[in-house]
């Protein structure tokens, strides 16, 4: 029970470490997260990535702070890591997608996928969790449903995303005894910035066309929100989730389960 005046998934003296977390997905949760009371530490390729999400932050008078950061380059995350200190959240959020079948991706395609979604994942856990093993923590996984059913056209993403997934249950199991847990979050089409020029890069003169496409795949027949995936990694990452490790949670209009 509740006491009086106590607030649900409250994040209240935490601190969040959020990769990619200057726009889309990230960004929802990294304001999210400042609003339920975590300091937040944003790693983007630059600060400038991040400015709107702190001036949102700030603006509502919370705490956050924008790091530059390729989570590809084991050194600067190691380095920030160091430097921001107790660290009680990690959202592995930072990723790329990419078009292509296993006889067209170009291994230059294929390893700068693995660098980021899958080396820069490892990077952040190689990290963090020794810094966590003294008072425990709570690590999310951005993995998606790309590693639970087969993608047209999405081979590195997939192959990317699969890691993910399994990381997320090797996690779980390693530091179950440290207390900290660790989950993953499946999303399938989610509305972002990131979406609209995805689209505009690979299908031009056809934006529209495509879009509603990719949103009717979907059973719920749209795509879903970034906030919507913010609401569902809050609950993950607070204390009212604390029997909850080595999951997978789809948030995917029943993509998964009723796309027949």
């Amino acid at each position: 029970m509740f006491s009086e005046g106590e607030t649900m998934f409250s994040l209240n003296n935490k601190v969040a470490v959020i990769t990619g977390g200057g726009s889309g997905i990230g960004r929802a949760i990294s304001v999210l997260f400042a609003k339920q009371g975590a300091v937040v530490h944003i790693f983007e390729l630059t600060e400038e990535t991040a400015s709107e999400a702190l001036e949102e932050i700030s603006a509502a008078g919370h705490r956050g702070f924008a790091h530059a950061c390729d989570v590809s380059d084991q050194r600067q995350v190691l380095n920030l890591a160091e430097k921001i200190g107790r660290i009680d959240i990690l959202v592995n959020n930072a990723g790329i997608a990419h078009v292509g079948r296993a006889d067209n991706t170009s291994e230059s395609d294929f390893m700068r996928v693995f660098d980021v979604n899958v080396k820069g994942a490892y990077n952040c856990l190689y990290a963090v969790v020794p810094r966590m093993k003294d008072n425990g923590g709570v690590i999310l996984n951005m993995a998606s449903i790309a590693a639970l059913v087969g993608i047209t056209d999405r081979f590195a993403y997939s192959m990317s995303k699969g890691a993910v997934h399994a990381m997320t249950l090797s996690v779980a199991r390693d530091y179950l005894h440290d207390r900290i847990r660790c989950n993953s979050i499946s999303p399938a089409r989610v509305h972002t910035p990131f979406v609209d020029g995805f689209i505009a890069k690979n299908y031009p003169g056809q934006e529209q066309e495509i879009f509603e496409k990719l949103s009717k795949s979907q059973p719920a027949g749209r795509m879903g929100t970034p906030d919507e995936v913010a609401a569902l990694a809050l609950y993950l990452c607070s204390d009212e989730a604390a029997f909850i490790t080595g999951c997978d949670y789809p948030i995917d209009g029943g993509f998964v389960k009723l796309n027949n």
